[in-house]
């Protein structure tokens, strides 16, 4: 069997600023594109920057008072003491951190600084993630089945280190369209055994597939096109599939090692 084979193609847009219409930009960078536009089955590809930026999501630090806590992290981790409250509003927890980043729970996953960024961000700003990335996907998509008529996922991507690894690697953080994971289970490997756990993170290896294409730097080509994948296109497909830390290796080893963070969580998630 031949294995599929798959096109990424760079989306280049003009600057982003707050109320931009995203999925506009998106439209016209694609009809520029080597690609000729958007097909049935194409999965659209954005950088969580210019979508948080076009909701209105930059902070404008001077505007920003710091509380206390905030002014004991900035000082425990070498941090901008605004940078911390504009941190510690954004996420659900912070676990710990190294200098110049706090590690947060955010969204039911781990992540530096709970996504805030300053780069590709005006002087003075940082910019939070988008407040509901998988709504952010969403809306994106349908914008671009009304313009162009065409099916198409839609995934929202960020930057993220993993443990232990050196650099960052595209990851989703916000899906529409598309299933965010594919279960292998009960298929059989090379020798015949059948996979028992194998489930396929799709959206994050595509992100990392297109954030090449995309770059990190000044390129102004904050999304991308992959065409070919062959994943199945359809709205019973939304957001990105998660666990709980209790089930997840690496926090498996820090609740295992301090219970009360499980005890705060299951707090937090039942004051909702």
């Amino acid at each position: 069997m031949t294995p599929p084979s798959f096109s990424v193609y760079g989306l280049a847009t003009p600057l982003i600023h707050a109320g931009d219409d995203v999925a506009a930009h998106l439209f016209e960078a694609a009809g520029r594109s080597e690609c000729r536009g958007l097909r049935d089955g194409d999965i659209v590809v954005v950088a969580e920057s210019p979508v948080a930026t076009a909701e209105g999501r930059a902070v404008r630090l001077a505007g920003i008072e710091p509380s206390a806590e905030a002014l004991r992290l900035a000082e425990e981790y070498r941090m901008d003491p605004r940078v911390a409250e504009v941190v510690l509003r954004e996420s659900d927890r912070v676990v710990g951190g190294i200098p110049g980043f706090l590690l947060c729970m955010k969204g039911g996953t781990l992540l530096p600084n709970a996504g805030i960024d300053a780069s590709n961000t005006p002087e003075g700003f940082v910019l939070p993630l988008p407040a509901d990335p998988d709504a952010s996907a969403a809306r994106i998509r349908a914008a671009l089945r009304e313009r162009s008529g065409a099916d198409v996922g839609v995934i929202v991507i960020d930057s993220r280190t993993h443990a232990m690894r050196l650099g960052c690697s595209g990851v989703a953080i916000g899906c529409s369209g598309i299933p965010s994971v594919v279960d292998e289970r009960g298929k059989r490997d090379l020798f015949g055994r059948e996979l028992e756990v194998t489930k396929r993170a799709v959206a994050d290896c595509i992100a990392s597939a297109a954030e090449l294409v995309m770059g990190e730097a000044g390129e102004c080509v904050p999304a991308a096109l992959v065409r070919g994948v062959g994943l199945p296109i359809g709205d019973d497909y939304a957001g990105v599939a998660t666990i709980d830390a209790s089930e997840c290796l690496f926090m498996g080893v820090a609740l295992h090692t301090d219970p009360a963070l499980l005890v705060d969580e299951e707090r937090d998630s039942q004051a909702l």
